[in-house]
């Protein structure tokens, strides 16, 4: 057998420049790299309230897959403009939904959902920094982070039933159960009502709350703080968790979390913190 090496959980990664040249052709999206594998994903529609568009969900599904092999250490989603994370379907366009033929239609929702999964699957930390209303698709997208960071502006609204929508919209239903409980997520659902910034924390919708205008910037400190643990670390805990939230066998868990550690064992630099902790302890 070969060297064992660092690389055992990774496919080919890309220069992350040329990731951002690639990821700047769209038009509804922007990505600013803030150094140490920190990058940022604005939805960028501020005179809409970043609000979602056909083109939008295309875009989203299309830049995660190019993301999934960006060396980063964290990606961070955001709303341009600071005044709104995504406000859902941007109501202006829905004669383009209602002249979709059926397949039509479908095409747009495996897209959107692919945009959805994307986000979630990627092998690094996602983080949501919410500044103004999320809601609907918007709402979709912040569930799809792995942490969400609010500031004192924002708001969660799963108002489908409000429109004669469903909830059952990108994952929401899924996310939300696990997120809340099913008591809480039937309650806001059925209601459609709008969770402000402190119950969303008090009620598990937030992790952190930041002061107003301080999301992003309380996401960017959070992701530098991951961004200082082992990569392979991070990855092989990502998935643990990803793959844990899908399975209702406390055996299977355990085999997940066995084969990441035994994996994460191989790597040189965590065979040596293990070696200084243990000298710290002697």
């Amino acid at each position: 057998m070969g060297t064992v090496t660092s690389q055992w959980n990774r496919v080919s990664r890309r220069p992350f420049a040329d990731v951002l040249d690639e990821l700047r052709a769209a038009h509804t999206l922007t990505f600013e790299d803030h150094g140490s594998g920190i990058a940022v994903m604005s939805v960028n529609r501020p005179q809409r309230a970043n609000s979602q568009t056909v083109e939008m969900f295309g875009e989203i599904a299309w830049a995660t897959a190019v993301l999934r092999n960006a060396p980063l250490r964290a990606l961070i989603v955001t709303g341009a403009g600071g005044k709104a994370f995504c406000t859902g379907f941007d109501l202006d366009e829905i004669d383009v939904l209602t002249r979709m033929s059926v397949s039509g239609f479908t095409d747009l929702v495996e897209t959107a959902a692919a945009g959805s999964t994307g986000l979630r699957a990627l092998p690094y930390p996602v983080i949501a920094a919410v500044s103004g209303p999320a809601a609907g698709g918007g709402l979709s997208l912040a569930l799809a982070a792995d942490i969400r960071i609010a500031d004192q502006t924002a708001s969660f609204s799963a108002g489908f039933v409000r429109v004669g929508l469903s909830i059952g919209e990108l994952g929401t239903s899924w996310n939300l159960v696990r997120l809340i409980g099913p008591g809480r997520a039937a309650e806001l659902t059925f209601t459609g009502r709008t969770v402000r910034a402190p119950e969303a924390q008090r009620i598990g919708l937030a992790d952190r709350l930041a002061e107003t205008g301080r999301a992003l910037d309380a996401a960017i400190e959070l992701a530098q703080t991951i961004a200082e643990n082992s990569d392979d670390s991070m990855r092989s805990t990502k998935n643990a968790l990803l793959r844990n939230l899908e399975t209702n066998s406390f055996q299977s868990a355990l085999e997940v979390d066995t084969r990441g550690q035994a994996l994460a064992i191989q790597v040189p630099t965590t065979r040596s913190a293990l070696a200084s902790l243990q000298e710290q302890t002697q």
